[in-house]
């Protein structure tokens, strides 16, 4: 942390609160630095001694397993889905089309949705995606060089590993909509099933379609626990 530093993002970067959770705990008169109440905008510096006063907001993280067919968006606020986790104010961090499935990350963090969706290799996307025709060797290169597409223009390399004849492993450090779908579309691959297995250091495991289970997440650490 480099100092000196506002204090809704030093809050936020000691893990407290995200920045707009950090404005309302200083406007609230709930921040104090030194003994005296803070005041948006302060600047902190690194022997400041920073207190926040009443309960931290509890953060949550679920690994969760989304099936096929069940668009992201449908995850929150429909009776059809609504389960605990949904009661608690936990959402999905990112998507999944429909008809894809696989690891969605449910949190009331929004400090780690922003690092979950940034480009950084920290927190890559793995996929293991089948297609109907057989794979050719040079696909590996061609996604590992960052291709140009029709309707994305040109992507950052994609870490790719032939798994089979008709099985492949894709990893992202971008979420470009559709992405794996325009890239292979583009190579003339017909998928017939596309499941992301990993976010990162976390995995899907064994959980089955509709399951959840907890994980920890350390942002200060940048580590992610199963």
């Amino acid at each position: 942390m480099e100092y000196p530093i506002r204090i809704n993002k030093y809050l936020r970067d000691k893990g407290l609160a995200s920045r707009r959770e950090a404005d309302g705990l200083v406007e609230s008169g709930l921040v104090f630095v030194n003994g005296k109440k803070a005041e948006s905008g302060l600047m902190i510096n690194e022997k400041d001694n920073v207190v926040v006063k009443g309960r931290a907001k509890e953060y949550k993280y679920l690994a969760y397993y989304k099936p096929r067919g069940l668009p992201t968006q449908d995850l929150v606020g429909k009776k059809s889905v609504i389960t605990d986790w949904q009661n608690k104010g936990l959402y999905p961090v990112g998507r999944l089309d429909k008809e894809s499935e696989g690891l969605l990350i449910l949190t009331n963090d929004g400090r780690f949705v922003r690092e979950v969706l940034s480009d950084k290799k920290l927190y890559e996307k793995e996929y293991v995606v089948t297609v109907k025709e057989p794979l050719k060797k040079n696909v590996v290169s061609i996604l590992g060089s960052g291709m140009e597409t029709q309707a994305l223009g040109k992507l950052l390399p994609a870490k790719a590993r032939i798994i089979n004849s008709t099985n492949i492993s894709i990893i992202l450090n971008e979420g470009k909509k559709h992405q794996i779908r325009v890239m292979l579309n583009d190579l003339s691959y017909t998928i017939t099933k596309l499941k992301r297995i990993r976010i990162g250091d976390i995995t899907i495991g064994d959980l089955n379609p509709g399951e959840t289970r907890p994980i920890k997440i350390s942002l200060q650490n940048n580590y992610a626990k199963k």
